[in-house]
């Protein structure tokens, strides 16, 4: 690209991302909705706010559970890496999709399945009830929702901690296993500490996710009336009687202003993790470290952690949404049936929320990468002050959870008269899908464009070829096989989406995530299992056809 076209991407993805923060700004000083008659600018907003307990609570829980579920997923996410790449693990090459897998499902789907498996009449907890005589948990507590979130984040840390280990040498591992030192005592003492940027990176990683907990917070605490800082949100809409929007943009900015200095320090940390590793041992490949007699206990607490993370979650969601009734003394092989789903087929919206699904994770999918690979590409090997500035550009999304990004993107819409008509269209949940996931896309394209050497570029430039024909001529046909991957990872990121359209949904913007939502809060569970299960099946489906390319990928 030539300069002044990279200058205009830069600009115009700098107003596309500031456009909603700052109009968050704008709502946040006014007495009443940007667009009422008669408003005025006024701190009213923030003394109301300020002044509200409820707010003060949430703040507080969202922190404990923020913490909490941080102190759980850093050892068990750093320890099942360990034992996955450094060691003799039985079914290594098995277990490792399957850790990946809460990734890839909603929360607000997992949530579900929970409720269905765990709660007070819910698979595990009636046949825990039949051996114990009670159940000997509280699925609506606190402890739960931490403990919940903080198994369901251990892939994040996985991600990050097994990928620094495998960039390590084993040189000083071995050292020490020659000295007599145990798995254990090399794992504590050793192979962990030298990924220590990596896992505090994945550590403030998950702390700030814990301010975005939107699903599990909805499902698990609301009914006992706690509150986090998305549900508080969630609960603004109408505190007034009319909509609160000062009210939700204050609280929008409380958590920006939590999590942008998190997601700065991320980046920090990341650079920091990537000098780190750089350093390696003399071997390439690295022998496995023998665990002995403890392999198989390794194996069977990976297998509990999947068992009641996943599997049981997703096993009773699904059983749920094959029969007619369930509860204490019903038996559900003699309820099976299809009605929950010929519900579904019923209601128009509901079908259409199928449909706009599969749509926006499809064509929207594609959509995205083509913009990311567009933005990628303008900061591509660019050594500049713009380059940088979108560098940080980019992050902003980062640090508005899914439900506040469409909640901003909602009132962009609202505020440009040139947008208004295009709001309860598919433009503005995609514009919205695009924007949260914009970091995450772009690292993804950005990937493979590096891996594409300088030189070719430099050939084409020395045969006369201008910047635009060489990055459009050259560079993306070479990263084809990248993109494709890209939009593949970026389907199944859109199919489980779910927060980001609580505030899109209207008729014709229907999506699977909305309607959960929304059908959760009248109390339509058969319809809510029965869409989760569809919406696990499509995810399932975007996962094979992963599985798929990587196979062909790797056959050339």
């Amino acid at each position: 690209m030539d300069r002044k076209l990279r200058i205009g991407v830069v600009v115009g993805t700098t107003l596309a991302v500031l456009a909603p923060l700052l109009l968050v700004v704008w709502q946040s000083l006014l007495t009443g909705p940007f667009f009422a008659r008669g408003v005025t600018l006024s701190g009213r907003a923030f003394l109301f706010v300020f002044s509200d307990g409820d707010f003060w609570s949430a703040l507080a829980n969202s922190s404990l559970v923020a913490a909490g579920m941080t102190l759980i997923a850093t050892p068990v996410g750093a320890m099942l890496a360990f034992l996955l790449t450094r060691t003799d693990l039985p079914g290594r090459r098995w277990i490792e999709p399957l850790i990946l897998a809460p990734m890839f499902i909603s929360s607000l789907v997992l949530a579900f399945g929970f409720v269905v498996a765990f709660g007070p009449v819910g698979v595990v907890s009636l046949w825990a009830r039949d051996l114990f005589g009670v159940v000997p948990w509280n699925l609506y507590s606190m402890p739960s929702l931490i403990l919940i979130a903080g198994l369901t984040h251990v892939p994040h840390v996985y991600l990050y901690a097994s990928s620094a280990l495998r960039n390590l040498g084993s040189d000083v591992e071995e050292a020490a296993r020659s000295t007599g030192a145990g798995p254990l005592r090399v794992a504590l003492t050793i192979s962990l500490p030298m990924i220590r940027p990596s896992l505090l990176y994945a550590s403030v990683l998950v702390f700030f996710l814990g301010f975005e907990l939107f699903g599990l917070p909805l499902v698990l605490a609301d009914p006992q009336g706690r509150l986090v800082l998305a549900t508080y949100l969630y609960k603004l809409t109408n505190i007034l009687g009319v909509p609160s929007y000062q009210l939700m943009a204050v609280v929008v900015l409380v958590i920006v202003a939590i999590a942008l200095p998190l997601v700065f320090l991320q980046r920090k940390l990341l650079a920091a993790a990537d000098r780190y590793v750089s350093v390696k041992g003399k071997a390439t490949n690295p022998k496995p470290i023998s665990i002995g007699a403890w392999r198989w206990p390794a194996v069977a607490f990976i297998c509990a952690w999947l068992l009641f993370t996943v599997i049981c979650p997703v096993l009773a969601l699904v059983l749920r949404a094959f029969v007619s009734s369930w509860g204490e003394g019903v038996n559900p092989l003699a309820m099976l049936t299809l009605d929950n789903f010929r519900q579904v087929a019923a209601y128009p919206s509901l079908v259409r929320g199928v449909v706009n699904t599969l749509l926006i994770a499809s064509v929207g999918g594609a959509a995205a990468v083509c913009l990311y690979a567009l933005i990628s590409l303008a900061a591509h090997r660019w050594r500049s002050g713009w380059a940088t500035l979108l560098d940080y550009v980019v992050l902003l999304p980062r640090a508005m959870p899914g439900i506040i990004a469409g909640l901003a993107v909602f009132w962009v819409f609202l505020f440009f008269p040139p947008l208004q008509p295009f709001r309860a269209t598919l433009l503005s949940l995609w514009a919205a899908y695009t924007l949260v996931w914009m970091a995450y896309g772009m690292r993804l394209v950005s990937a493979s464009l590096l891996q594409i050497g300088p030189e070719l570029e430099e050939a084409g430039r020395v045969t006369g070829g201008g910047p635009a024909r060489v990055s459009f001529d050259i560079t993306l046909p070479l990263v084809k096989a990248g993109l494709v991957g890209a939009w593949l990872l970026i389907f199944v990121t859109f199919l489980r989406e779910y927060s980001t359209g609580v505030y899109l949904l209207s008729p014709g913007t229907e999506v699977i995530g909305s309607l959960l939502v929304s059908q959760w809060a009248t109390g339509a569970v058969d319809i809510v299992v029965a869409l989760s299960t569809i919406n696990i099946a499509m995810v399932l489906g975007g996962l094979f056809l992963i599985a798929l390319f990587q196979r062909k990928a790797r056959n050339g």
